[in-house]
């Protein structure tokens, strides 16, 4: 009988691998490969990380990571911009609007003072404004004694007027329903009184311009003669120190005694009157860049 322990053991029978799990395993590798592809595009991140990261420890899944954490701050940081342009738009048509309200209201107004018809007449000169705000520009003026139309609108120290269909402000307080009676200038003579003088030297025509406007007007006291430059060097002009409406009335006073006076040419408020264009009334000056410049505090008169 033959030994059982030397009885040589048959291996196990293989058990053949089915089509079905043979094509199993590549399948299911395609399906994760595409589900990470899917992820990694849904993420707008890189398949690969940086060249700057190869060989180290830095793997995909850092990459994505670090990219999600950026992501809130690049979107809160569009949407901040998106508001600011959105505020930006809001408010410049809310500014179109009040804009176009206002040009609106102006316009009706200007139509029921021309269907009103009323008109005020000057007191004094006036400047004329394009708006009632402190800023507004200067774009003309009315000699005193001028009859305008009005709209009744008030603001700012200032009063409406309609000037070539257009809406233009002067200062309130000069108009008035009657014309107001010419004044003729005061008459030559008196005697200078408030202790004012000028200086030896200057043209007998200067001193007796001084010595009527003194006798005309006591209050005025200052008066600028000699000086490094033209006329004033030569002692032919003077600058009688006024401003307002009483410099009119100065710069008028010796326009109306220019032949007794010996005068050629006087100046005032950017206006200038001579002799020679006598004709031509008060005719506008460039603009010199400020007040004394362009004689808003002084009447200067040059004599011959």
């Amino acid at each position: 009988m033959a030994d059982a322990r030397h009885k040589r053991e048959s291996p196990a029978p293989r058990v053949p691998r089915t089509r079905a799990s043979l094509v199993a395993a590549p399948l299911a590798s395609v399906a994760t490969l595409a589900v990470v592809g899917v992820g990694v595009v849904a993420a707008d991140v890189p398949t690969t990380a940086p060249a700057a990261l190869a060989g180290s420890s830095y793997t995909q899944t850092d990459v994505s990571a670090e990219v999600e954490e950026r992501t809130p701050i690049l979107s809160r940081s569009s949407e901040r911009r998106r508001e600011g342009s959105l505020q930006k738009k809001a408010e410049k048509q809310l500014a179109e609007l009040a804009a176009a309200r206002e040009a609106a209201q102006t316009a009706k107004v200007l139509s029921a003072a021309k269907k009103d018809r009323t008109k005020l007449w000057t007191t004094a000169t006036l400047n004329i404004w394009t708006s009632a705000a402190d800023k507004a520009k200067k774009v003309g003026e009315f000699e005193e004694g001028k009859k305008i139309l009005v709209t009744g609108r008030r603001d700012n120290g200032r009063v409406e007027v309609v000037v070539k269909g257009e809406s233009r402000w002067v200062s309130a307080g000069y108009l008035s329903n009657d014309k107001p009676e010419p004044a003729g200038p005061p008459g030559l003579g008196g005697t200078c009184s408030n202790g004012s003088s000028v200086p030896a030297g200057v043209s007998p025509n200067i001193a007796k311009v001084h010595r009527a406007v003194c006798a005309a007007f006591p209050e005025i006291t200052a008066y600028g003669t000699f000086r490094g430059d033209g006329e004033h060097a030569r002692g032919i002009a003077v600058d009688i120190m006024v401003s307002g409406a009483r410099g009119w009335e100065v710069a008028n006073f010796v326009r109306a005694h220019y032949r007794e006076l010996g005068v050629s040419y006087v100046i005032y408020s950017q206006r200038i009157w001579s002799v020679q264009r006598g004709g031509e009334g008060w005719r506008g000056m460039a603009n010199r860049g400020s007040a004394t410049a362009n004689h808003y505090d002084h009447v200067h008169v040059t004599t011959y």
